[in-house]
């Protein structure tokens, strides 16, 4: 028999909950496995083992609905690869991937390695910059938007659109509705994405040939290269400004990285273990299913956490302390199984550039007061105010 569902009634979309969600979090999982947000009407799966179970089973928690709290949203979301089940999944996720597997990343590494030197000695030479702007943004906005074939003409609205796309995933609020206009002009703007206007050889060039080919439909192009406009830049940008934090409010960890550099890759799952830029997305239950007594009735929608689910002490010790030697390989921050980030091995070596040449030149970060991106769905910085020690 069915045990009655805990029930949690504060808003985690206000805007307390996005400047300081981890009280949340943690009176979510004290509560229990599945537990009943009644401010969103969806269930909440905080726990890291019941995160992870849910994001194996696609086939009970489905992403073919959306991944949105809005339902209106996820009409909207239907053909992208983050909304979409196999056997489509499958086939959107291989066309996706192409260019951003290890193997043709390895391709792009001394391009973004130099970049990433250009702008640290830059900025370094300043002393005084803002790691969420200055440093953060510059290879999303420079070497990647190159990559997927943008036009110059157009660049300077990608981190509105992508803020307005990730806000539209989160319930019907004030934010999602001022991310509406953007939302739509950034539509209306990849619609100007044609054979004409794209980089010959870019990631939107390789679309456009598989219409060609009848791999994909005309109608599916405008679709999938939205794929790569709003995952490769925000959640990248915040990971990276995190990071900086984190190693000016723990120096002695900055220290470890430096004497052993080896540990860089560590250092960034460590990261985006304790401040996940994604703090989850829903599935919709297409089957009854049961966490801890509690029925999860087929038809309902889950928020599956990955931000708490990486606080989990169930599953870390001390999860709150930032320790670049964790043995952290398996945390949730991009998401796992099928629908795992596809640009994870891009991110990555963003931000492993720009950390093998911050970690011979800076013996110190010491930040100002920093400005929190007010977003339903990712949590970063807008503003990081940052002087370095050398």
């Amino acid at each position: 028999m069915s045990r009655q569902a805990p029930e949690y009634h504060a808003d985690i979309y206000a805007d307390e909950g996005i400047t300081d969600p981890y009280p949340h979090y943690q009176a979510l999982r004290d509560l229990g496995g599945a537990v009943w947000l009644s401010a969103q009407s969806v269930w909440a799966i905080s726990r890291y083992d019941d995160v992870r179970n849910a994001l194996r089973d696609h086939q009970g928690f489905s992403s073919a609905s959306g991944v949105a709290i809005s339902e209106t949203v996820n009409r909207g979301l239907s053909g992208t690869t983050l909304a979409s089940d196999p056997p489509l999944h499958d086939m959107l996720r291989k066309i996706i991937s192409a260019p951003i597997t290890v193997g043709a990343l390895n391709a792009m590494k001394p391009e973004i390695s130099a970049a990433a030197h250009a702008v640290v000695d830059q900025l370094v030479h300043r002393r005084h910059f803002d790691a969420a702007t200055d440093l953060a943004q510059h290879l999303p906005l420079t070497i990647v938007s190159q990559q997927v074939g943008l036009p110059e003409q157009g660049r300077e609205n990608m981190l509105d659109y992508a803020a307005a796309t990730f806000n539209m995933l989160g319930p019907e609020n004030d934010r999602a509705v001022e991310g509406m206009p953007a939302v739509m002009q950034m539509r209306g703007y990849v619609a100007t994405l044609t054979r004409e206007t794209v980089k010959p050889s870019s990631w939107a060039a390789r679309l456009l040939d598989h219409v060609d080919q009848g791999t994909i439909t005309a109608e599916q192009y405008p679709i999938l290269l939205r794929d790569y406009l709003g995952p490769s830049l925000d959640t990248t940008i915040f990971a990276t400004s995190s990071l900086i934090s984190l190693f000016s409010k723990y120096p002695d960890q900055w220290d470890l990285l430096r004497s052993e550099p080896k540990l860089i890759r560590n250092a960034i799952n460590e990261a985006i273990r304790l401040e996940s830029p994604i703090r989850g997305f829903t599935r919709h239950l297409t089957a009854d299913r049961e966490i801890e007594g509690v029925t999860l009735p087929a038809g309902s929608r889950a928020l599956l956490l990955f931000a708490s689910a990486n606080r989990d002490e169930r599953k870390w010790v001390n999860p709150e302390r930032f320790d670049i030697r964790r043995k952290v390989i398996d945390h949730l921050g991009f998401g796992f199984g099928i629908h795992s980030c596809a640009g994870v091995h891009l991110a990555r070596l963003e931000i492993e550039c720009l950390l093998e040449a911050l970690v011979p030149l800076v013996r110190r970060f010491e930040t100002g007061t920093p400005v929190r991106a007010m977003n339903n769905t990712l949590r970063g910085y807008a503003s990081l105010p940052v002087t370095v020690h050398c």
